[in-house]
């Protein structure tokens, strides 16, 4: 998919995030001739408001002001530019790379995606919606319904599946879920598939600890095949803000993670949960939900995220 079209995705689903955060922004450059530190002072309140987190914040209002100081600006519309880049400076320097997604290895068949999340996020639509764009690009995908505990969650699966055109290994209700990976891992090498995503329980209706649940389903995965689960991503629904922090850390404290699939973007004002994620959990976002429809997923794009958030393209990550 082309920049273009992936700047509109971004630019439509964070339009809630755009209207309220640069209107606040533009509200503060137009309200004085000059920057000064009362300027400064709203700006960060407002990137706080927006969820970008106090650190992230922290370290974009101290790159303005030294450069406001060094460079000698004066004019409250060049703050914008400022603001802008330094958004970006921070996408930038937290990630190794600009853009998401997930890579799938060819040296590694079939390659492992395991989904992880509470209940609520958008686990079964995000898994759909990706086994649809791995088979989109060319690759036989197998999905794994390890989540036997949740009443319909089988079901859902099964209708995504169909949705992506690709098969679903799943077992009864209450079922062990390492056994459902475990047989979806070996179906998948037995009919030399590409990938395998698995779901897995977002909470327990047992004694069982979810997070003994999830080790016991990654160490199956590793002993069946070497290497896997090749990708561990925590779905996270955006609307949370800053609540949904701890959910990262408890995950990556637990099981490890490769990644964060952000979904509901669109429903949200608070699309700065980005840079909190990118510049305090040093976890990369591979994917955002930016809509409903089965193509909404989109793999993270840094320089497509920051130029929609201010409408327009940009030349800092260029």
């Amino acid at each position: 998919m082309g920049f273009g079209n992936v700047f509109e995705k971004f630019r439509s689903g964070l339009t809630k995030t755009r209207d309220s955060f640069v209107g606040k922004v533009q509200r503060i450059v137009t309200a004085k001739s000059t920057i000064d530190q009362e300027m400064i002072d709203d700006l960060e309140e407002v990137l706080i408001g927006s969820d970008v987190g106090v650190e992230a914040t922290g370290v974009i209002i101290e790159r303005i002001q030294r450069r406001v100081k060094e460079e000698k600006y004066t004019s409250p519309t060049e703050l914008t530019n400022l603001l802008r880049d330094e958004i970006a400076n921070v996408l930038r320097g937290e990630s190794p790379q600009d853009r998401g997604g997930v890579i799938v290895n060819e040296g590694q068949r079939p390659f492992v995606v395991m989904i992880v999340g509470v209940n609520g996020v958008g686990k079964t639509t995000t898994i759909g919606k990706m086994a649809n764009h791995f088979r989109e690009e060319g690759l036989r995908v197998l999905i794994g319904a390890a989540d036997t505990f949740r009443a319909a969650a089988n079901e859902q699966l099964e209708v995504w599946a169909r949705k992506a055109h690709v098969d679903i290994v799943q077992q009864r209700r209450g079922a062990d879920p390492a056994a459902v990976a475990f047989d979806t891992v070996a179906s998948a090498k037995a009919r030399n598939l590409d990938v395998v995503i698995i779901d897995t329980a977002g909470r327990l209706h047992t004694k069982t600890n979810l997070m003994e649940e999830l080790k016991k389903i990654k160490r199956v995965l590793e002993k069946q095949t070497p290497g896997a689960p090749h990708e561990t991503l925590l779905v996270l629904d955006a609307t949370t803000g800053q609540n949904g922090l701890q959910q990262v850390r408890q995950f990556a404290d637990a099981i490890g993670l490769t990644g964060i699939v952000l979904t509901k973007l669109d429903g949200t004002a608070k699309g700065g949960i980005v840079l909190a994620i990118a510049r305090e959990l040093k976890v990369p976002v591979k994917y955002v939900g930016v809509g409903e429809k089965i193509d909404d997923l989109q793999p993270f794009d840094a320089r497509a995220y920051v130029d929609a958030m201010f409408d327009g393209r940009s030349s800092s990550l260029s």
